[in-house]
């Protein structure tokens, strides 16, 4: 399987593989839209403000739902020694407020921070903004986070450069999360810890995209030379 490490070349006959598993995924209507690690780096790049590129790296380094990232604030991070992390507080516990949960409610989930670059930039943010222990790290609109990402598509194709899918949007930056997960050969059921996904069938449906390249993996092939089996089939 494609591997894509962020701090390491791509190799160029990986990326292609890539870009052509993802065109046939594209081709699939329920399969997720998603960007290759060097895609979504071109894409950052683009994201001149430090805040509007902090909040899509966090999109990309923790597969946050926007609404999640939104919300995020200095004290659901924990980014001192060798585990960093980030506490993704769910919708219903928003919603909730205080007091104690049920047995079955999820109200939180806890994503590793995986990439050393991503949490010294965030810790920079931090000493830069200095937002306060309980306020948002972003505090800004979903509309306004949209515009955002559409005004740095707009400067990419302004020099010329293109991403492949029909639109990008925050949940673009949740899809390619998981994605670059599996390229990096993260085990199924702790994708979907870090997703948040209560059931694995959510999980399940960005398998299916590498499905479409297994049987050209093993080389099957259908083609024969008649001359070979024709006496396999004769009548004596």
């Amino acid at each position: 399987m494609l591997m894509m490490p962020g701090d390491r070349p791509v190799p160029v006959t990986h990326y292609e593989t890539a870009i052509a598993l993802r065109r046939m995924a594209l081709m699939q209507e329920h399969l997720p839209k998603y960007l290759l690690a060097p895609e979504v780096a071109v894409l950052l790049h683009y994201l001149p403000d430090e805040r509007q590129r902090m909040l899509f790296a966090t999109l990309w380094n923790t597969g946050a739902r926007i609404t999640e990232a939104l919300t995020l604030t200095p004290e659901d991070l924990q980014l001192e020694g060798p585990r960093p992390c980030v506490r993704l507080r769910t919708l219903k516990q928003r919603q909730r407020g205080r007091g104690r949960p049920s047995a079955d409610e999820r109200i939180a989930r806890i994503v590793p921070l995986l990439d050393a670059s991503y949490v010294e930039q965030l810790k920079r943010y931090l000493a830069t903004f200095r937002p306060g222990r309980r306020r948002p790290l972003f505090d800004v609109s979903r509309k306004t986070a949209w515009l955002w990402l559409q005004q740095a598509v707009k400067r990419a194709g302004d020099e010329g450069i293109q991403f492949a899918l029909p639109a990008l949007n925050p949940k673009t930056f949740r899809h390619s999360f998981a994605m670059h997960l599996f390229f990096n050969h993260v085990p199924p059921k702790v994708v979907q810890a870090y997703m948040g996904h209560e059931r694995y069938e959510s999980t399940e449906v960005y398998l299916k995209v590498f499905a479409l390249d297994v049987a050209p993996q093993m080389g099957v092939t259908f083609s024969m030379d008649h001359r070979e089996y024709a006496h396999l089939l004769t009548v004596k």
